[in-house]
């Protein structure tokens, strides 16, 4: 029989990750509902991508002004996860909540999943320091938050919870907020369906029998995507360095890089690589014939928003990019083209962030069980593939992608690539 406090503390941590799914979920509903019809009104009215560099400008002056302590974004949320600091302030959701539809409604190229990662953790926070909990408990807390937000902004639960685990340290599973975090992606998820938030439908593909002629045509897939996501990366990294050499006034550097997305967008002369793009998204899996260059113009979008200081996450479009390479490897590889579509949705953002297993589940619950054995190989094999790199700086490292043990945890950067990180106990 479980002894008394063992119960105790499961209850605890049922009760707390119930609410934060709550939370997580009703702000989750909120951002999709605006989201939408952010998007919405920027179709009807495509002179709105006109005023991209306008907007950029106006943000960078409030983010400038009041938004400081949460520019830092994700990588806050890491950070306090690990070292216990102060409490996340809570005008970061509204603050990136309202950005990212703001870049949404002008036309940026950006995603739904750091606003959701750091609306779920400022709000949890907040929670937390109004119930006095502190320490180990707070950061299980945090956990539980990102795994909330995650989950139910893409209607995936179980990925969420793995995702919550997953992606704060490099090479180990958080599993002391297991149980919160199962509880608040679940919950914020059926929280979410429950405000009449519904989420994009994907094709379940078919069963497609694993073989070792398959396995060596996956690694070669995957190699394809370890590039691709590598070339995202360092150019979003090397756009954000040079930009604010070049251009220290944030409003300025914002301004520049709305000029330069609505350049991009009347070359290109259409919206495909604007927004979420889940219409392209939906082709990749239907349309042979989707040009080649599809994946690499979104990849430059996008770095153009995010390297630019434009609020919003990178997954969306990450699956646009990871889906259309698939779409482009499918037919050269002898593959079917919606695995082919839906193994590299999966792959690029699970590289790109350092949660090949979070990915792989996500696979699962968006495209069925039969991808699971195709998903997993390549998310895991891109994932080592790409190195010591990914898209939260933050990310703590306790061992190498190849398993050699660290003398101490290190911190996850681009430019100097490491640097010492905290010692104190993760969740």
């Amino acid at each position: 029989m479980p002894r008394r406090e063992h119960l105790i503390t499961l209850g605890q941590w049922t009760a707390l990750g119930v609410v934060v799914g709550l939370v997580c979920g009703s702000a989750s509903a909120l951002f999709l509902w605006l989201l939408d019809h952010a998007t919405a009104l920027r179709e009807a009215h495509r002179w709105l991508t006109f005023l991209l560099p306008v907007a950029g400008a106006g943000m960078g002056w409030f983010l400038g002004r009041w938004g400081q302590a949460t520019r830092a974004g994700t990588s806050l949320v890491i950070d306090t996860i690990h070292d216990d600091g102060p409490e996340l302030p809570l005008r970061m959701a509204p603050t990136v909540l309202v950005g990212t539809v703001l870049t949404h409604l002008f036309g940026g190229s950006a995603g739904r999943e750091g606003t959701a990662v750091q609306v779920g953790a400022s709000l949890t926070d907040w929670l937390s320091h109004r119930l006095g909990l502190r320490g180990k408990l707070r950061r299980q807390l945090l956990a539980a938050g990102v795994a909330g937000g995650f989950g139910s902004v893409f209607g995936t639960p179980l990925a969420g919870a793995v995702f919550g685990l997953e992606f704060v340290v490099l090479g180990r599973l958080q599993y002391g907020a297991l149980v919160p975090a199962l509880v608040a992606s679940y919950v914020g998820d059926w929280t979410t369906r429950a405000w009449g938030i519904t989420h994009g439908a994907y094709p379940t593909v078919a069963d497609v029998p694993f073989s070792l002629g398959l396995a060596a045509r996956w690694l070669v897939f995957a190699a394809a995507v370890a590039a691709v996501t590598v070339a995202f990366i360092e150019l979003t990294h090397w756009l954000k360095r040079v930009s604010e050499r070049a251009l220290p006034s944030l409003p300025w550097r914002m301004a520049l890089g709305g000029l330069l997305v609505v350049a991009a967008w009347q070359l290109v002369g259409h919206d495909d690589f604007l927004g979420l793009g889940l219409p392209t998204i939906a082709r990749a899996f239907s349309e042979p014939a989707l040009p080649w260059s599809t994946f690499a113009l979104k990849l430059i979008f996008t770095a153009l928003t995010v390297g630019f200081g434009f609020l919003g996450g990178e997954v969306t479009p990450l699956f646009f990019i990871g889906a259309a390479l698939g779409n482009a490897l499918g037919a050269p590889l002898g593959l079917p083209l919606e695995l082919a579509a839906g193994v590299g949705l999966a792959a690029v953002f699970a590289a790109a962030s350092n949660a090949p297993l979070a990915l792989t589940v996500m696979a699962v619950e968006l495209l069925g069980v039969a991808i699971f054995p195709h998903a997993g190989l390549v998310c895991v094999a891109a994932y080592l593939l790409t190195g010591q790199r990914g898209i939260y700086p933050a990310q703590r490292l306790s061992e190498t992608k190849l398993g050699v043990a660290l003398a101490q945890r290190r911190t996850l950067r681009q430019r100097p690539p490491l640097r010492s990180g905290s010692q104190n106990e993760s969740p």
